[in-house]
């Protein structure tokens, strides 16, 4: 019922305009006779090799590997660094994606084993890494963290993990499903936000907008394993060249939008703080993508949603419950809908929801 209810909406919140198939479809078809696009063949080809060298140059790895989906990548190259290391033990987030969204594939396919590290509803430190006394092979931080909002840790705090596992010879993965987003938080490039994690994953569809796919990221050795690995997991797809072509042809454009993106989430936030009942985390924007919470329950908040779409063919988004019955809140990613939004076409979505509430 959701989805035919966002159908009929005209005006959207959250995310990024998604085109028809057909309109898709011809721009790629567009792109691709301009470029004189190839089709790879297991992912053997000019336009692949020359996508994936492009993205491995821009985050500072000497290689990388498209794959088809995420769930397929992160627990692969963690399973390398375990196996490396002879050591089953990975620490991570207890809102990571692995943790909370995979089916536990990585203990039901006996990968590895997780501990959890830090406070749920933070971002974590080395001090939070430090209090488990085991020997650990493998490290995922995930930026920004989307579970909490799109936080990301202070610089120092990065960097200190960085060098922690450095020095006692933990792999470091990051998990970039949002990398792009980070870049304006940090004032840094991604090669310096990149630099110190043995292995990266970034997606192709989260804030680049492409029909789907992954890149794993690291040095020859663990990218050719990799390879290996995707093909006995069933990965080895006959061709790849469909979902790089859909991200590849705005590639460039989405990354340079990133910074207005940002600077429209921090006007968002202004605009926002006039609604005291609505609750933005966190407090200050720190990515382009936020949560904003409602003192309401799911089930209201949904009826709210749908109110919007039946009535003014407004859609915000999927409401999750939070901790508090009365309480529950959207994820809204600052994308193309927000950034072309008029101040005051916002300020009238808000007053919907806002009387809604009351």
């Amino acid at each position: 019922m959701s989805q035919a209810l966002r159908n009929q909406c005209t005006t959207f919140v959250p995310g990024n305009h998604l085109p028809t198939p057909a309109e898709t479809f011809q721009r790629m078809a567009d792109w691709c006779q301009a470029h004189q696009i190839n089709h790879d063949v297991y992912g053997e080809g000019d336009f692949l090799q020359a996508f994936e060298a492009k993205i491995a140059a821009l985050l500072g790895y000497e290689a990388a590997l498209f794959v088809v989906t995420g769930t397929m990548t992160q627990p692969t190259a963690l399973q390398l660094a375990c196996m490396a290391r002879n050591n089953p033990v990975v620490a991570m987030h207890p809102s990571s994606h692995i943790y909370l969204h995979e089916g536990q594939n990585y203990q039901l396919q006996n990968r590895f084993s997780v501990l959890p590290v830090g406070n749920p509803y933070q971002t974590w430190t080395l001090d939070d890494l430090k209090d488990w006394p085991d020997d650990i092979a493998a490290v995922l931080y995930e930026l920004p963290m989307r579970e909490i909002g799109g936080q990301l840790p202070q610089w120092d705090d990065l960097e200190a993990i960085k060098a922690h596992c450095q020095q006692h010879n933990i792999h470091l993965h990051l998990d970039g499903a949002r990398l792009w987003e980070a870049k304006a938080w940090y004032g840094r490039e991604y090669q310096e936000i990149t630099a110190g994690f043995h292995s990266a994953y970034v997606s192709l569809y989260k804030g680049i907008a492409g029909l789907g796919g992954a890149m794993l990221l690291g040095d020859k050795s663990l990218i050719d394993k990799a390879r290996r690995w995707m093909r006995r997991q069933g990965g080895n797809v006959v061709h790849r060249t469909p979902y790089a072509v859909s991200a590849a042809m705005q590639f460039d454009q989405r990354l340079a939008q990133m910074p207005a993106l940002f600077e429209r989430t921090q006007q968002i936030y202004e605009i926002v703080r006039a609604y005291p009942m609505l609750t933005p985390n966190p407090a200050a924007p720190q990515s382009n993508l936020f949560h904003l919470y409602l003192p309401v329950s799911e089930v209201k908040a949904t009826a709210i949603r749908d109110q919007l779409a039946k009535n003014h063919q407004i859609w915000i988004g999927y409401p999750q419950q939070a901790a508090l019955p009365n309480q529950s809140f959207f994820e809204w990613y600052v994308g193309d809908h927000l950034l072309n939004m008029h101040d005051d076409t916002f300020r009238s979505v808000l007053d919907l929801i806002a009387a809604e509430i009351a």
